[in-house]
Formats: structure tokens, C-alpha cells, sequence
């Protein structure tokens, strides 16, 4: 007879596969068109004034920039997706992913303007802000995907 741990655990384990394959998928999405002309030019403004990234720009142009932020991206979802055969490259890319979401959280804090709806204030958002709110809950993903990881590599 299969114990209600046993049991329980089908479930976590499916939403944890979904959530890596939702978030590989997103990566995957937004990392490919940092290979756009449009892409690297709508970036730009966040990059240019994040002060964790706006030094890109000194050492690349905008293109190599997007193109570097996008392998870095695409990376990461290889990374996630690895799970199955690598807790400890699942973890790797579930870093790399709470870093990247940190770091484009915090342009909610460092774009000119902010991120507000201009003339309305919080808590309105903006276009840019509207853009970025998202990356919280991809946090959350990343933050759970990361955690499990680490769970399946202390218990191996």
C-alpha cells in the first residue's frame, strides 16, 4: 500500500515540473529576443541607468549587451531544465535566475522617473513598472525551484 507521504508527493512534484518548465519556458522567450534590435533598444534605458548594469554599455554596445544578457538568459533555462538529470545544475540556474530577478527588480528603483504612472503615483504603475512587476512572482518561481533543488541534492 502506498503511504499518504508517497501520495502527497506526486502532486509537489508535478507542480514543481510545471513551474521549472514555466519559467525555463519564460527565459527562454525573453532571453530570444534580447537578440532583436527592438529588444536591445527597449532595454536599454533600464540597463543604462541600473547602477548593477549600466557598465555593460561601457564595455560592449547595445547590441553585444542584449546578446550577452540573452545567452546569460537562455543559459539559465538550460540550466532549470537540467533538473531531472542535475539537482545541482537545476541549482546553479535557479542562482542565476534569483540574481537576474533581483537585478531587474531593482530597476523599479533606479529608472529616472520611476515606474509610477505619471501624474498618479503609487500605486499606479506605469509602462515600465507594468514591465517589471512580473519579475516578482518570476522570483517566487525561481526561489522555489532553487529551494527544491537544493533539497534533492541534501538528500541524495
Amino acid at each position: 500500500m502506498l503511504s499518504q507521504r508517497h501520495l502527497s508527493s506526486k502532486p509537489v512534484n508535478f507542480g514543481n515540473a510545471v513551474l521549472r518548465c514555466s519559467l525555463a519556458l519564460v527565459l527562454f522567450w525573453i532571453g530570444g529576443m534580447k537578440f532583436t534590435a527592438y529588444e536591445a533598444a527597449g532595454i536599454q534605458p533600464l540597463v543604462a541607468t541600473s547602477p548593477l548594469m549600466s557598465w555593460l554599455y561601457r564595455v560592449l554596445s547595445v547590441r553585444a549587451a542584449s546578446d550577452l544578457i540573452g545567452v546569460a538568459e537562455l543559459t539559465i533555462a538550460v540550466l532549470i531544465l537540467l533538473r531531472p538529470l542535475s539537482a545541482r545544475a537545476a541549482l546553479v540556474g535557479g542562482i542565476g535566475a534569483i540574481a537576474m530577478f533581483l537585478t531587474t527588480l531593482s530597476f523599479m528603483l533606479s529608472l529616472p522617473g520611476g515606474v509610477w504612472a505619471a501624474g498618479l503615483g503609487f500605486p499606479m504603475l506605469g509602462e515600465a513598472g507594468g514591465f517589471l512587476i512580473k519579475d516578482a512572482v518570476l522570483l517566487g518561481a525561481s526561489i522555489a525551484i532553487t529551494a527544491e533543488a537544493y533539497s534533492a541534492i541534501q538528500s541524495a
